[in-house]
């Protein structure tokens, strides 16, 4: 299925396909994503795997839909400098208190995609819309042909050519480490 985010039902179009366990791909603040809801029940974390072809070592940021969501997953300490920065394009790697491994978790700044998240309450996968090893799509019409087979529901938003992905950074050690430059700058 397909859908245009100015649809007035996309939000509960979205919101529906992720609650099923379904795969969506979806406008983010950045580049379009490859989204599933994080849970074990629904095993999209395997559905995306299997439509990217990504390894299993390589994890997948969260996206949540408020800034204060990250201390439900994490004691770490994270600079008010960092905190501050969402929502916006920066994921943060933390320690996960429940999974007991580093997760990378964003608050993107996309109002119809925080409204998405707020409704869902749990994280939401989120990574870019591509085969492993190829170039993101940028067109909306490059990702309609070679996913729309393969996913549940693509919300169209147009192009995002130049979209620059978000920048990560770990806290994990007690820290602030940059991983990836990207929209964001971070001086350490």
């Amino acid at each position: 299925m397909i859908c245009l985010k100015s649809d007035k039902d996309s939000i509960q179009k979205c919101v529906d396909c992720l609650k099923k366990g379904k795969v969506v791909i979806i406008p983010t603040d950045t580049v379009y994503g490859f989204s599933g809801i994080v849970d074990d029940e629904n095993s999209t974390d395997k559905k995306i795997r299997t439509i990217k072809g990504r390894e299993e070592s390589k994890p997948f940021i969260q996206l949540i839909g408020n800034p204060d969501d990250i201390k439900k997953f994490t004691d770490d300490e994270i600079p008010d400098k960092i905190l501050k920065l969402w929502p916006g394009p920066l994921t943060v790697i933390v320690n996960n208190k429940i999974s007991k491994t580093t997760t990378a978790f964003r608050c993107p700044d996309e109002k119809w995609l925080l409204e998405i998240l707020r409704q869902i309450e749990k994280p939401v996968y989120s990574t870019s819309v591509n085969r492993s090893g190829t170039p993101v799509l940028e067109k909306i019409n490059d990702i309609k042909k070679e996913f729309s087979d393969e996913v549940s529901l693509i919300i169209d938003d147009g192009d995002r050519i130049g979209g620059v992905a978000s920048t990560i950074v770990s806290v994990a050690d007690g820290n602030v480490k940059v991983i990836r430059e990207g929209v964001v700058k971070i001086f350490c």
